[in-house]
């Protein structure tokens, strides 16, 4: 009939058999990629976090030389949440379908803004809104780089959660430094605006495409998968052109989702009622440690230890995240005790007990996430992940509403 000449496939004249396709890339590309992809990720955990933490200290600091009437850090605390909490409200709504370059652009420019307000600022109302614009640009980077982790191995969500952990800790850790060097807050934050430009490098010019869903052919798929975000064109028609999910569709990703979100809520409700209402509580004065500075190493203990539990999923993957959330509810009924009973006799043990809440906090951020990739189809996956962001700012924010009431409360007792 004449119809081989049209046929794609190439057969050999003697057995009829295929004759191998397009050449494979070389394994040199492909791991290239694979590092590029996951220093990528964890420069985009560690500049989204960096920046919110640095900022955050220092509008501490500048409200408390403007000498401001009223409570600062319940005025800190809400300025800080709301934002988040409202943009992760919004991402199954369907803030999870804009484009990525947009989004990326304006958490950087939010971020490098509320460095510049918070070191300008001469007023209380113009340090909160930088506090909100550092709220803002964090909010809308979880939801965002979560998201993106849909398209990429599903190694990235480890360095992701890695460098989010190294941004509280080397965070905490520049700005003490650089102030204690002799910096005033204004010229640290000031030092500090190359922090939302690595964020905005990272994105577009490490990272890969992830290249087409659906693959049109090896060689094309595994040629984008090695290019720049920046100079792939293609890059925007997905991840975010995939057609959107239907009501019911969100609404049965969702309700799957809760064994997952549950827990993670608790764990963050139990940490930072910890955080924010037992700290400044837990105090020894029988060490050669001032109240300022017990509390200085209660935030680093803590930070230190969610840095290592968000990088330990090679190490210790963790299936049953309803386990974490039983220890850290016990951690908090443990230090409320001690709080209102005094019996522990040493420093040295609220030490041990404040890294343990790291560890627990930060295994309970990475597996959660970790295993909704495992467990969520690809069709699902980008919004299953920007639906669980809300796990940590949800409980973050329950916890607010009682642990500063409880805080001030223990405060008239003691």
């Amino acid at each position: 009939m004449g119809g081989c000449a049209g046929s794609p496939r190439r057969l050999s004249d003697s057995e009829g058999e295929e004759t191998d396709p397009a050449p494979r890339p070389p394994l040199q590309d492909s791991q290239g990629a694979h590092w590029k992809n996951a220093v990528g990720f964890w420069l985009l955990g560690l500049c989204n976090n960096f920046s919110y933490v640095v900022m955050l200290s220092a509008a501490h600091d500048i409200l408390s030389h403007q000498r401001t009437a009223g409570n600062q850090s319940h005025a800190v605390l809400l300025a800080d949440i709301l934002p988040t909490l409202i943009i992760k409200l919004l991402a199954p709504l369907g803030l999870h379908l804009l484009p990525y370059s947009p989004r990326v652009l304006t958490s950087g420019i939010c971020a490098a803004g509320s460095f510049l307000l918070v070191a300008f600022s001469h007023s209380v109302m113009i340090s909160l809104c930088g506090v909100v614009l550092a709220s803002i640009s964090s909010g809308l980077g979880e939801v965002t780089f979560l998201s993106l982790t849909a398209f990429y191995p599903r190694a990235v969500i480890s360095c992701w959660s890695s460098g989010t952990g190294g941004a509280g800790l080397l965070g905490a850790l520049s700005y003490l430094g650089l102030t204690q060097a002799g910096l005033s807050p204004q010229h640290t934050l000031l030092s500090m605006l190359g922090i939302p430009t690595l964020l905005l490098a990272s994105y577009f010019l490490l990272l890969t495409s992830p290249g087409p869903q659906d693959p049109r052919g090896e060689e094309d798929s595994d040629t984008a998968a090695r290019q720049p975000l920046i100079n792939n064109e293609a890059s925007e028609s997905k991840p975010g052109s995939g057609s959107p999910l239907s009501l019911q569709e969100r609404w049965t990703v969702f309700k799957g989702l809760l064994h997952y979100i549950v827990p993670l809520v608790l764990v963050y409700f139990a940490e930072y009622f910890i955080n924010q209402g037992l700290f400044e509580l837990l105090f020894f004065r029988n060490t050669f440690l001032t109240h300022a500075e017990q509390y200085r190493w209660y935030q680093m203990l803590y930070q230190a230890g969610v840095f290592a539990s968000r990088s330990s999923l090679r190490c210790c993957p963790i299936r049953h995240t309803w386990v974490l959330a039983l220890l850290q509810c016990l951690n908090l009924a443990f230090l409320l005790v001690d709080v209102w009973l005094s019996f522990l006799p040493s420093i040295y043990l609220i030490f041990l007990i404040i890294v343990f809440e790291g560890l627990l906090g930060g295994a309970a951020y990475v597996n959660t996430f970790h295993n909704i990739a495992l467990e969520t189809s690809d069709e699902h996956r980008e919004f299953a992940m920007a639906t669980a962001c809300i796990s940590d700012t949800l409980g973050i924010s329950l916890s607010g509403l009682l642990a500063l009431p409880l805080h001030d409360f223990l405060c008239q007792l003691t």
